[in-house]
């Protein structure tokens, strides 16, 4: 794209996510880093997996970025007993009572929507993770051999709780590659816990204004997409992301030692696209290494796979990544 467009097309974004923050700011204290990255995500058209204890806002989050864009809603809680068509939708049959024949109608089932608040997903059984997969991956829902496309944009945000395990079923490798960004969020300082509990216990209630629609939302995802990246940046994402590999030769003693398997070629795709969309938010018309560096973790995180050796010595992904960047730049 040419300079003056692009130009214009990043003022673009700017003015979106600025309207998005302060009507988030409305209801969300705090958590600058973890909008930030949701946000990422959203704008590369990438699903998210939140992990955090209990009360720490999940998912108002998202309840919060779903009423301000101008885009459809649905809420599923994830459970043991949550069966594919639960979320996928089921057919019903209905009579013409004219002719009295009957026929089979696809009635559509939550998945069906722009939004998707996935709680607690990973306490839904395997049959009904697999039916989230086809979704997440394919944009679409498979039932009695029918084909259903879901509506676009489309993005899962998932929430998690790690620390409670009973009654759960661990992510599968396959369906967390699909998440763009594993999303860590911790914590409130002091500061920020006090304004919470004045605010929440108060007579406060925040009028949340939709700020950006369906289609803005897909051309700014489409900007994004146009932001052009230096060669050298992207070589050194693919090397950085090869050096994850335990089989790789220049793979660093850590990995060799602590990772059972490496991110595969989906990390450099969203490391990159990443990259461009943190960019966007800045203001720059073009990524650098340290914006690589900032999606490096949530990119990472969930897709380095530790072995016993490192689950023995409490070495994390996290700790992993961390030696990694130091010779990154």
């Amino acid at each position: 794209m040419a300079q003056d467009s692009g130009i214009e097309s990043i003022r673009e974004i700017n003015k979106s996510v600025e309207k998005i923050y302060n009507e988030i700011a409305k209801v969300i204290i705090g958590q600058g880093p973890v909008i930030e990255q949701v946000l990422i995500s959203l704008f590369c058209n990438g699903h998210s997996l939140i992990i955090g204890v209990p009360g720490l806002a999940k998912t108002m989050l998202v309840n919060t970025i779903a009423q301000i864009v101008d885009l459809t809603f649905n809420r599923i809680q994830f459970t043991p007993d949550l069966m594919p068509s639960d979320i996928t939708g089921t057919e019903v049959i209905e009579e013409d009572r004219t002719t009295g024949k009957r026929n089979f109608r696809f009635v559509k089932g939550p998945l069906f929507a722009n939004v998707i608040l996935a709680d607690e997903i990973n306490r839904a059984p395997p049959k009904t993770q697999s039916a989230l997969l086809q979704a997440m991956q394919e944009y679409k829902v498979t039932y009695a051999g029918a084909t259903y496309p879901l509506p676009t944009p489309f993005f899962v945000l998932a929430t998690q709780n790690p620390i409670e395990q009973e009654g759960t079923y661990p992510l599968p490798e396959a369906q967390l590659d699909r998440f763009m960004f594993t999303i860590n969020i911790g914590y409130p300082e002091k500061t920020e816990e006090i304004e919470i509990v004045k605010t929440t216990t108060s007579a406060y209630q925040a009028d949340l204004k939709k700020v950006i629609g369906a289609d803005e939302f897909i051309n700014l995802q489409k900007i994004i997409r146009r932001i052009p990246v230096g060669d050298e940046i992207i070589e050194r994402t693919v090397a950085l992301v090869g050096q994850t590999r335990p089989e790789n030769k220049s793979a660093p003693e850590i990995v060799k030692k602590y990772v059972a398997w490496g991110a595969g070629p989906r990390a450099s795709q969203y490391l990159i696209l990443g990259a461009k969309a943190k960019a966007a938010l800045d203001g720059r018309f073009s990524p650098n290494l340290d914006d690589v560096r900032y999606v490096c973790h949530p990119v990472l995180r969930h897709r380095i796979i530790t072995n016993f050796a490192a689950e023995a010595e409490g070495i994390r992904s996290d700790h992993i990544i961390d030696e990694l960047l130091k010779n990154f730049l």
